[in-house]
């Protein structure tokens, strides 16, 4: 089978919507050799994250020609029907939210990934613009694919709410994490990055965009409550919000108890995790929470926020909180950092319940679909 995918955000995004999509196509070859994987993208670029997928014969990159190439963005959303039809492509996945216009007519049977609709349960976080563009292709895709994937059971929720799609269109597959976060981390490589971070002894971990969205400032509000040896870690890309954060801090007199670091590279982001104590992750809405199953799958106990699906990411294992009550945060922080008992039953836990979101279940999950069609 020729399965075709659109690979901009492979290509182009280093976290996010580019690791899922690195990660959908990675699994797939893998698990299933003998199909062809097509991946469909407006422009190249070398991006180190892809070096698994060069390496594999059985996936293809096919770019726009010299015309198109002037107009990659319309070539993606209209003229790449073209190439499918050459490519002769069986199934197209849209891996990050959109389809091209008019691939019903094409005869090619289509499956969009839906990620989350933020953008209408939180509006204030997008630009007017962005929420019209995003809505126009976000509701398209789901009425004309023959199936929508929802990576939790919140977003197909949100799916059927808002755009009113019949619930048997859309079927359910969770993401999973990159193999790295599972592996146990050796003591000289977390010694080698502890120096040379200078990562305190023991802390609390957040991994995230550093946008208020994900809500790091609960986290060092809460902090104020705690002893002062505990110190807290964010990782994450950089938004104006961290100005906000940095400001409390320096107020509260916080800063040498906060640790902020912006552009780690993913080969030192295991450690990060596999050296804290807790991770938290107090978003207030997420399509999923991938930063979850990393911690999980390296063994870490997890406080997260109620409210969207990072239940469903963190299990009945994890600990969860309001992402308004920085009071309540810091009780779960001090009742795990003070029961080693309970931290290692949790990490034991969690550990187990990661595997669902193992490669070759999700991988099979999606040839289910594929098959289907």
């Amino acid at each position: 089978m020729k399965i075709g995918f659109d690979a901009k955000r492979a290509i182009q995004n280093n976290t996010g919507l580019g690791n899922y999509s690195r990660y959908v196509v990675e699994v797939l070859s893998d698990f299933f050799p003998d199909n062809l994987y097509v991946l469909f993208a407006p422009k190249k670029r070398n991006n180190p994250r892809l070096g698994k997928i060069l390496s594999r014969k059985n996936v293809l990159f096919v770019f726009p020609s010299r015309i198109s190439k002037a107009f990659s963005s319309l070539w993606r959303i209209w003229n790449i029907k073209s190439d499918l039809k050459k490519q002769k492509i069986a199934i197209f996945h849209g891996l990050s939210n959109e389809l091209p216009f008019g691939i019903q007519k094409t005869g090619i049977k289509s499956v969009v990934t839906i990620h989350d609709l933020i953008f209408l349960r939180y509006p204030e976080y997008y630009k007017p613009i962005d929420r019209f563009i995003y809505r126009l292709k976000f509701k398209y895709a789901c009425q004309k694919a023959d199936k929508i994937i929802a990576i939790s059971e919140c977003t197909k929720r949100d799916i059927i709410s808002f755009f009113r799609i019949p619930e048997e269109k859309i079927k359910v597959v969770y993401q999973g994490c990159h193999p790295a976060f599972e592996e146990t981390i050796s003591s000289e490589k977390k010694l080698l990055i502890s120096r040379k971070y200078s990562l305190p002894s023991d802390f609390l971990l957040y991994v995230g965009s550093i946008e208020s969205r994900e809500n790091l400032l609960l986290i060092a509000k809460a902090l104020q409550s705690l002893d002062e040896n505990i110190h807290l870690v964010a990782v994450g890309k950089k938004t104006p919000y961290q100005e906000e954060v940095e400001k409390f801090i320096s107020e509260n007199g916080l800063s040498n108890r906060v640790h902020i670091f912006n552009g780690i590279s993913f080969d030192d982001l295991p450690a990060f995790y596999q050296l804290a104590k807790i991770f938290i992750y107090p978003s207030f809405f997420e399509g999923f929470g991938i930063p979850i199953i990393e911690a999980l799958s390296g063994g870490i106990p997890v406080i997260a926020a109620t409210g969207s699906c990072l239940e469903e990411a963190g299990g009945p294992d994890s600990l969860y909180i309001d992402p308004t009550d920085e009071k309540e945060l810091a009780e779960k922080i001090k009742l795990l950092w003070n029961n080693p008992k309970l931290s290692l039953s949790m990490s034991k836990a969690g550990k187990e319940y990661a595997k669902r979101f193992s490669e070759e279940s999700i991988a099979n999950e999606l040839m289910k679909i594929y098959s289907s069609l």
